[in-house]
């Protein structure tokens, strides 16, 4: 089943279908969406969060202090690495010879993007007092990812994680553990794990810290997401002058929640020249109910905070998403911003590079097969490689016969 894609505009449109891009400050609202719908117990306590995100934009300090972060313990930059052998793969399959370039996102520090949020987040929640962190982690890269920095910040850690996906990521529940995080299972998935950790985050306030790995949520949540993931995109640019002395042809990477493509999407909005792909989960198809297509197929409705696209049914419940890459099971995508039916894409980057990704990022790299035959010879292509797929290689190896 071919992923379900869909191209995002730039220049003053929004990821989503035409909307006002401009973000107005005062309330989190990208066109109609985005926003705080939350109880009023909630205001307070997101407006404090906000001061304090607007003021460390602009502190020295802070600032140093993350960027030493990122560089000394995350591992950044990341290489913008050109796969020789998978761009002669598609030559050879296709004719033309558009240039792919992988933005290595698995070599930060716990093997995906969302440590460049995490460390970010957690320093902030110490400066506000803040000595526990909730978070809820799908795939568990979000989770790996705030155990270690909280880890490193000394700082108590609370994870929520659903059953379903505990049961498919033992590995990073174990280094959840490992980092000193305490991993509390929910029934059901993402949806009930983030739910959860709202409501253990409204049951303690003062001392707490909701620590959001996605572009999901109430603002300033989205906001700081995307800021502190733009990292992903600044680097792509320097890295494309210094490389090829211009900027990327085309961007594609997958969406979940929105997280990682925006981090790489949002340097190059204003860029007309450069196209953004955004690879979404079509699951057993857009008209079989089991898919995480919610760009393509969600309609506008407020899930966990704010206004977005989100998967529903005609009462406007919440649906249950379906991607075998676990990152990618979310009803609801950010403000701003397939399942495969063989892993073909995950093997093919493992024996033509020797990298093994994720599978959520095995999305992305599945429409290289659509995307190749439309370029021309010399055409930049950068793909977010978001993380490592050491995690889904057990879940890879039960499909033999089609890989």
């Amino acid at each position: 089943m071919p992923a379900e894609i869909i191209n995002f505009p730039s220049t003053k449109r929004s990821l989503f279908k035409e909307q006002d891009l401009l973000e107005d400050q005062e309330n989190g609202k990208f066109g109609k969406f985005g926003g705080k719908f939350v109880p009023e117990i909630l205001i307070t306590s997101l407006n404090k969060l906000e001061a304090e995100f607007n003021f460390v934009l602009h502190d020295f300090d802070f600032q140093m202090e993350l960027e030493t972060a990122l560089r000394d313990y995350v591992g950044r930059e990341t290489p913008l690495y050109f796969a020789e052998r998978l761009t002669d793969y598609y030559e050879e399959k296709y004719g033309s010879r558009p240039e792919i370039y992988l933005k290595r996102e698995d070599l930060n520090h716990g093997g995906a993007h969302k440590i460049n949020n995490a460390i970010a987040q957690a320093m902030i929640a110490k400066r506000m007092g803040c000595s526990r962190i909730i978070a809820a982690t799908g795939a568990g890269q979000h989770g790996v990812a705030t155990a270690a920095a909280c880890a490193k910040l000394g700082l108590d850690c609370i994870v929520l994680m659903g059953t379903i996906d505990m049961e498919k990521q033992t590995s990073n529940v174990l280094q959840m553990k490992l980092l000193g995080a305490k991993v509390k299972a929910v029934d059901g998935n993402f949806k009930e794990a983030s739910s959860e950790a709202i409501r253990q985050w409204v049951g303690n306030l003062d001392t707490s810290y909701y620590l959001t790995g996605t572009v999901i949520g109430p603002h300033p949540c989205p906001s700081m997401v995307r800021e502190f993931q733009s990292v992903i995109g600044k680097e792509t640019r320097k890295q494309a002058m210094e490389k090829w002395g211009g900027k990327p042809d085309v961007l594609v990477a997958c969406v979940g929640s929105g997280s990682n493509a925006l981090g790489l999407f949002h340097e190059f909005i204003n860029d007309k020249e450069v196209r953004m792909i955004g690879v979404e989960a079509a699951g057993f198809g857009l008209d079989s109910g089991k898919h995480s297509a919610t760009l393509a197929k969600g309609d506008v409705g407020v899930y966990h905070g704010s206004m977005s696209y989100l998967l529903q049914d005609d009462e406007g419940q919440v649906l249950v998403p379906h991607s075998l890459g676990v990152g990618l099971e979310t009803p609801g995508v950010g403000p701003e911003v397939s399942y495969l039916k063989d892993a073909k894409p995950y093997r093919r980057l493992c024996r033509l590079e020797g990298i093994i990704p994720a599978l959520e990022a095995s999305h992305a790299l599945a429409f290289l097969d659509k995307l190749c035959p439309t370029l021309s010879d010399g055409a930049k292509v950068v793909v977010c490689l978001s993380g490592r797929g050491d995690k889904d290689a057990s879940t890879v190896l039960q499909y033999p016969q089609k890989c």
